[in-house]
């Protein structure tokens, strides 16, 4: 490859070649538009606009619209976007993922595209990973859009619906994932079309790509209601596992004969799984008092034993949890962040309750759920920004059809990345990082050393307090100073150590951060707080406040700017930013990520990590070659080994978890695929009904399919139907959408009724009854009421769905055993269960436009009928019609024994295990 590379160029290099003569003409306007008043300038958005309408695309009007947006930049911000920025934003346009080292200026680039695509009108999405940035941004880079006649908005957390649809409707919103995703959530959960905040899915420019399509891509967005209290299971399932005997495994090689081990259940690290051996399903079947754990019926039982493993066999406090006030809180293993307000799905949190004997949460209902590969695939267009995506090019391209295309730099990177250095012991490893730390620190060279967990940076912080050496510690429970310690981490002689990936978004800059010493300035002069912070905004105003606190953070600003360029000389004569990686992490995308922190903008710079045979990833998926090498040097704690086949064994280790980490999250998106082929057609539905589409026909034709499903399924095989039969099939509909009596025959005629006939009658007097009704409450009354019980129900139902849904999902990887593909599975069994569900949505909106009472005098509003909808009246009493199958055991979705209409799993099933 390397030598392709040097004959043809690399593959980005080839790709950007293509569009040079685009990038070359907007330099080449520079001159030009220079000249033009600020009126000719802001006058070019109306003309782009109007030669769009007049059928000219985006692409012929790029050039100068990225040259407009160039002057506007320079005159506004006194930021000229550079030839790389402006290669960066053609990338982005086109709908690819940009990677851009850190300190590129990925902010000003996306202001390009942006500017460009909003012309249409469509609206254009800025996402950041969190609301300081998306207010940072939309302030600061606001103020070029709206020199050039567009509209911003910001959506952050805490704003009315009334502020979100206005900051939806302007023409560029900054906005987080978080937000945008659950917004969409909720606007098809609307009633009224009104209510709706979002306008639709045109072009999408994500920040920190990576992190939001990757990192985060496992995690669905759940909007979650209070669902019924948790079952004493949890406990139960925690008791037993407590009591079993587990072996614990690096590897899945070494478990392949697993039931020849003298255990309940094996752990397996390197893939993160449990499972029990024989000998544990036994002792599972003994104590819980079922026949096969397998059987489907049991699949609630077998999850919940699965999770208590989980909790005990792979999930360690104070690594991927901290237990705080009674709560069990996830630590992020991205950022060593606690995650307040998260938690683990599908039970998982309520098993480490269990184990950490803490009470154990409500179970919730889920509302509505998306995960963000389905939602960022919903936008006609999709591109994105970072500083590491190439080695994620796979999963970009095969989950996002997304193409990583790699931006050089605006100065040659003068960073040097030094081999890896390996050590027999972790303590062997971390004496050798002080001494690294204690060389740089003496010459001045400041050093940032990232760590992978908030125990490891802490053993490291006590090493270096022993040795006398200052620092700074940024883990989570440090993280409120997070980005002014990371600001000033570039200065003369600082160490600074810091859980992985902490502070993105804030640049390390040589000598320390103006804006920073800036703003302490003013804290220390004692302006109030909510000052301090306008201080430094960008948004218009005209408070005199306001105004005095800026000008007094611009003097301070321009002052510490002076001493640091000083600064910054000295470190980098001292080398740069030094960076030490403490251990590799399982993905190369986050050692890249640490390692760019060093050598922006042409600095220089260093790089080393530093890893003992004892690191997990070593451990797990390191070669035997590297530890039988170390044991045949017959090497001490205190000497490493300084090889670059070492480098490149860990570098293979890491692309084998990185292929096993994307087929997982590819196996997600297999299952959710089906979730979401079906979401597509509920909120499509939903969509037409809120947009006002009228539903009579449609409840008319509803009424036909459940009076010939109901006739059918009454008279079976038979040619005729017995006495009792035909009242059965009345007890459906008799009282409920016609007085009784309405629909009978003699015996006579019933002896010669065919189907055919008896599904007409039954029609046509539902019919009849209809009309009358809406002659009573009148035409606008019922279109409204026809609407909002559609709504309803689809919603309910589909509420109901979502929760068999992931039932059926927790249950499914009972399947392998029966050699039957689980997602083969899951897609067949997921689609019955859908048509059964719209089934039953259409006799419910029947039965329930039957018995909605409206008094007809009084103006209907619209709150009410909502309300009058959502309650079932006397129809409460009748139970739905669930199919006549003959079943030796009830099923955890047949009607429960006990007669109250619920399905078994929702009713008495828990009891009935616990009381095992």
């Amino acid at each position: 490859m390397g030598l392709i590379n040097k004959l043809f160029g690399t593959r980005s290099q080839r790709e950007i070649k293509k569009f040079m003569p685009q990038v070359d003409a907007v330099m080449a306007l520079e001159d030009e538009y220079r000249q033009l008043s600020d009126e000719a300038l802001k006058a070019k958005t109306a003309d782009f606009k109007a030669r769009l309408q007049n059928g000219e695309t985006l692409d012929d009007i790029l050039v100068e619209a990225f040259a407009t947006c160039r002057e506007a930049a320079d005159r506004v911000l006194g930021m000229r976007p550079y030839r790389v920025q402006v290669i960066g934003g053609i990338v982005l346009h086109q709908g690819r993922i940009a990677e851009m080292k850190t300190g590129e200026g990925k902010t000003l680039v996306a202001i390009l595209p942006a500017y460009l695509n909003a012309l249409s009108g469509k609206g254009v999405h800025i996402v950041t990973v969190n609301d300081y940035l998306a207010k940072r941004d939309s302030e600061w880079m606001g103020k070029v859009y709206r020199y050039l006649g567009l509209s911003v908005g910001l959506i952050i957390h805490g704003l009315t619906a009334a502020q979100r649809r206005e900051a939806y409707a302007a023409d560029i919103t900054y906005c987080t994932n978080n937000e945008l995703g659950f917004d969409y959530l909720r606007d098809n959960m609307a009633i009224y079309k009104q209510e709706m905040v979002q306008r639709g899915h045109n072009f999408v420019i994500v920040d920190e790509v990576d992190s939001i399509l990757i990192d985060e891509a496992r995690t669905p967005l759940i909007i979650s209601g209070q669902g019924e209290a948790s079952t004493k299971l949890y406990e139960m399932a925690d008791f037993f596992v407590s009591r079993l005997k587990k072996m614990v495994f690096a590897s899945t090689d070494e478990k392949e004969e697993q039931d020849q081990y003298d255990c309940d259940y094996i752990v397996d690290e390197k893939a993160r799984t449990v499972s029990l051996t024989a000998k544990g399903i036994a002792k599972a079947e003994e104590y819980f008092q079922v026949e096969n754990l397998s059987d489907p019926e049991n699949t609630t039982l077998a999850h919940h034993i699965n999770q208590a493993m989980k909790a005990r066999g792979l999930m360690k406090r104070d690594i991927d949890y901290v237990v705080k006030d009674g709560q069990v809180i996830i630590v992020d293993e991205f950022t060593g962040r606690l995650m307040y307000g998260r938690r683990y799905n599908e039970g998982l949190h309520q098993a480490i309750e269990a184990k950490e004997g803490v009470t154990v949460a409500n179970e919730s209902k889920t509302l509505a759920t998306i995960t963000f590969q389905n939602f960022f695939r919903l936008y006609a267009k999709l591109s994105g920004m970072t500083g590491t995506a190439l080695t994620e090019a796979e999963e970009f391209m095969g989950i996002y059809d997304l193409d990583v295309i790699e931006i050089p730099t605006n100065k040659p990177v003068a960073r040097i990345d030094h081999p890896d250095v390996v050590y027999k012991t972790e303590a062997g490893k971390f004496r050798a990082v002080i001494r690294q730390i204690k060389e740089c620190h003496a010459k001045g060279q400041p050093v940032l050393v990232g760590t992978i967990s908030i125990e490891k940076s802490e053993i490291l912080s006590k090493m270096l307090k022993k040795e006398g050496v200052p620092h700074n510690v940024l883990n989570a429970k440090h993280h409120e100073k997070e980005a002014e310690i990371v600001a000033q981490a570039g200065k003369l002689g600082a160490v600074t150590i810091a859980t992985n990936m902490a502070g993105r978004g804030t640049d390390i800059m040589l000598g320390g951060n103006a804006e920073y010493l800036a703003l302490n300035d003013l804290r220390k002069s004692g302006m109030a707080e909510e000052l301090i912070v306008e201080a430094n905004a960008y948004s218009e105003t005209e408070n005199p406040e306001i105004l005095a606190a800026r000008r007094a953070y611009q003097e301070a600003y321009e002052k510490h700017k002076a001493e640091i360029s000083k600064e910054a000389e000295q470190v980098r004569a001292a080398g740069g930013l030094f960076i030490v990686g403490t251990e590799r992490h399982e993905s190369r995308r986050i050692d890249n990520q640490l390692r760019g922190r060093a050598g922006r903008q042409g600095d220089p710079g260093e790089t080393r990590f530093y890893l003992s045979l004892e690191d997990d990833v070593m451990r797990l998926f390191g070669s035997d070659r590297i530890k039988g090498m170390m044991e045949t040097m017959g090497l001490d704690e205190d000497t490493p080994i300084d090889a670059k086949i070492l480098s490149g064994a860990i570098e293979n280790a890491q692309k084998n978890v990185e292929s096993r980490n994307y087929q997982t999250r590819k196996n997600v998106l297999e299952y959710d695929d089906v979730m979401n082929t079906q979401r597509k057609v509920i909120y499509g539905q939903r969509s037409q009904v809120l947009e006002g589409e009228d539903l009579q026909s449609q409840v008319v034709h509803m009424m036909e399919v459940v009076a010939e499903s109901n006739v059918n399924a009454a008279f079976g095989e038979q040619a005729h139907i017995s006495r009792s039969d035909f009242l059965s099939l009345l007890s459906h509909f008799d009282g409920i959408c016609f007085p009784k009596g309405a629909w009978s025959y003699t015996d006579e005629v019933l002896s010669t009724l065919t189907k055919e006939q008896a599904a007409a009658d039954l029609l046509a007097i539902m019919k009849t009854y209809y009309q009358k009704k809406e002659a009573a409450l009148t035409s606008p009354v019922m279109r409204e009421l026809e609407r909002v019980v559609t709504l309803r129900v689809v919603d309910e139902y589909w509420m109901d769905h979502l929760d068999a849904m992931t039932d059926l999902r927790q249950g499914i990887g009972l399947r392998a055993y029966g050699q039957n593909n689980p997602v083969v599975e899951y897609k067949r069994e997921g689609y019955e269960m859908f048509e059964n569900m719209i089934d039953s949505i259409r006799e419910e909106i029947v039965r329930r436009m039957f018995l909605v009472q409206v008094k007809p005098q009084t103006e209907i509003k619209r709150e009410k009928v909502a309300k009058v909808t959502s309650e079932g009246g006397a129809g409460d009493k009748t139970v739905k019609r669930q199919p006549q199958v003959r079943k030796a055991k009830v099923g955890r979705n047949d009607p429960c024994p006990c007669g109250s209409g619920k399905k078994y799993k929702n009713c008495c099933l828990d009891k009935d295990l616990a009381g095992k």
